[in-house]
Order: structure tokens, then C-alpha cells, then sequence
């Protein structure tokens, strides 16, 4: 590896020596487990074979990749002697129950970005942890009890919360060592994420908000902002926990985006939970996040979230509709 001038050894703790010793614990650090491999097999490329080769179709309709399938086994697979009764994944229709006894469920989005598989975009894992309860996982998820997510990016970067701060750990060849601890969200942001290109199916009031907000300091926002689009919502979590921000994408008028496109199980949950732990906000729009239900396990959701100004702005021009 290349040793840069200021480079130093890392002292920093090991991820295991900051996780709670229970069952979220041991979870938490089985996913993380789970990580150095996916990111391994990214690294290779098209040499092994194509990981964004189709092998099929998702509950929702989306395209399968060869990277999606072959996560959610990996995944799967680390989970057992966990204590997990029951996993919801975007990769698989049903509800699969890992520990009949098991005292814990779990939701995830074993590759978030697929999309972008092959072209070095961001890429991710997305998780949420919830004591044992419905199968059909129908709670709030203000009921979890721990989320995080993986970035799969210039380095391979872990992400978790067990309901208070926001931890980050980087993997160094051979072990995870924290990076951030305790990462808090500013309240203002001139950093916005979003598709530009869905602007005129938006609603007049989310219009209205982007016109303003790309008039810069000549509108009425009285300031110039920056826009950034990754394609992957994991990808604009981990920005915008390290440098801040605000994200959204809002339902639309389009057939099947009427309800939002990003999953509120596995998508939205985590990303609320670890935004509101790191002092942010996380939105439908109008709604927290935290309390919907969904009434499928594969529920499409709209999801703004970010710096709590904006999210707040973004509101009110919603509100402004009625």
C-alpha cells in the first residue's frame, strides 16, 4: 500500500471492542463480519464474472443482479447462531425465518445501488434491528432497537446506531477501527440530492421548492446551493453523515411512483434511524418517518431527509399545497 507523508498507524478501537455485549451486539458485528467479502468480490470486477449479470426479478419487479443474490445469501448465511427469527430482504419475497426462538428480527437491503454495479458508483448494505414481533414486520419503526449500513466506496466504511450517536468504523485489510464517533448533522445545508430529471412529475409544491432553490441567492432563498445526484440512497447517506446535506425523493405522478419508490422497511427505516440518532430529520414529506407502518413488507415509501432546516422547508412548500 501506498504510505502517504502524514500517514500514521492506527490506534484507533477495533469494532467489536464498541459494540453492547448482547444480541444486537452480535448481530451488528456479524453483518460487519459479512462486509470484507461482498466488498472483495466488487473489487474483482467482470474477471471472476459479471456481478451485474440478471439472474432474475426482486418481489417489486426490479431487475436482479448476480451481486444482489449471491449479498443476500452471504448475508443470510452470517446470520445464523445470531438469534435472528425473522429476516425481511429486498431479494426475497417472503419473510424468511432463520431461529424459530430467535429474539431478534431483521430488515436489510443486502445491495443498495445495484444499479450502479460495475461503473466504481457508491454501493451499500442497509439494516434495521427489531426485538422478535410480527412476521410481516407491520411496526413502527420507531420500535427498532439498532440500524446501519455499509458503504462499499474508496474505502469500506461501517455504519451503526443503537439509538444514541452515530458510530463509523473503516476496515483496514484486517479489522474494522471506528473513524467517527458520535457524527452529528448541522441544521442548514446548501448541499441538496436529487434527481433533477423527475422535477416536472413532482408535485406544484415541490416544484415551487426547486425553482426556488435553483434561483440561489437572486430568489427568495437568498443563497446559492450546491446539487449532488449518486444514484443510491446508502451512498447519499454516508455523504451526508460525514459532510452534511439533505436528500429527497418524493413520490410523483408517474404509474408506480405515486406511493414513493424506496422501500420503508429496509430503505427508509435505517436511514431515518440513523439520521434522527445523528440529529437529523428524516420525512415522507410531511410524515416522521419512524412513524409509519407499512402494510406490505415491501411497502414503497417517499423519503426526504437530512439537515432538519431543509427537510422542514420542504414541508412547508408541501404544505402550501392545501
Amino acid at each position: 500500500m501506498l504510505t502517504l507523508p502524514n500517514d500514521r498507524l492506527s490506534t484507533a478501537a477495533i469494532l467489536p471492542a464498541c459494540l453492547p455485549e448482547d444480541g444486537v451486539g452480535r448481530i451488528i458485528g456479524a453483518l460487519a463480519h459479512a462486509l470484507p467479502a461482498i466488498a472483495a468480490r466488487l473489487a474483482a470486477g467482470k474477471l471472476p464474472g459479471d456481478p451485474a449479470a440478471l439472474v432474475g426479478n426482486n418481489e417489486s419487479g426490479d431487475a436482479q443482479k448476480a451481486l444482489d443474490v449471491g449479498a443476500h445469501d452471504h448475508i443470510l448465511a452470517e446470520m445464523h447462531g445470531c438469534g435472528v427469527r425473522h429476516m425481511l430482504s429486498e431479494e426475497a419475497e417472503a419473510v424468511e425465518t432463520i431461529d424459530p426462538n430467535g429474539a431478534w428480527d431483521i430488515a436489510i437491503d443486502p445491495i443498495d445501488g445495484s444499479g450502479s454495479i460495475g461503473i466504481g458508483a457508491p454501493l451499500g448494505m442497509l439494516f434495521v434491528i427489531y426485538p422478535t414481533g410480527p412476521a410481516d414486520f407491520a411496526r413502527k419503526g420507531s420500535e427498532a432497537v439498532a440500524a446501519g449500513y455499509a458503504s462499499f466506496g474508496h474505502s469500506l466504511d461501517f455504519g451503526y446506531t443503537t439509538g444514541e450517536g452515530v458510530q463509523i468504523a473503516t476496515f483496514d485489510g484486517q479489522d474494522f477501527r471506528m473513524a467517527a464517533r458520535d457524527v452529528t448533522l448541522k441544521p442548514t445545508t446548501s448541499s441538496i440530492a436529487y434527481n433533477a430529471s423527475n422535477e416536472r412529475h413532482w408535485s406544484p409544491g415541490l416544484q415551487a421548492w426547486a425553482r426556488d432553490l435553483r434561483a440561489g441567492k437572486d430568489g427568495p432563498r437568498g443563497r446559492d446551493f450546491n446539487m449532488r445526484w449518486l444514484a443510491a440512497a446508502v451512498g447519499e447517506l454516508h455523504r451526508i453523515l460525514l459532510k452534511g446535506g439533505a436528500f429527497l425523493y418524493p413520490a410523483d405522478r408517474r404509474p408506480g411512483y405515486e406511493g414513493g419508490r424506496l422501500r420503508l422497511a429496509y430503505e427508509a427505516v435505517p436511514i431515518a434511524l440513523l439520521i434522527e440518532a445523528a440529529g437529523g430529520r428524516a420525512t415522507d414529506g410531511t410524515r416522521r418517518i419512524l412513524d409509519l407502518v407499512p402494510a406490505t413488507p415491501h411497502e414503497n415509501v417517499a423519503l426526504v431527509f437530512g439537515a432538519t432546516d431543509e427537510v422542514d422547508t420542504i414541508a412547508r412548500y408541501i404544505a402550501q399545497e392545501t
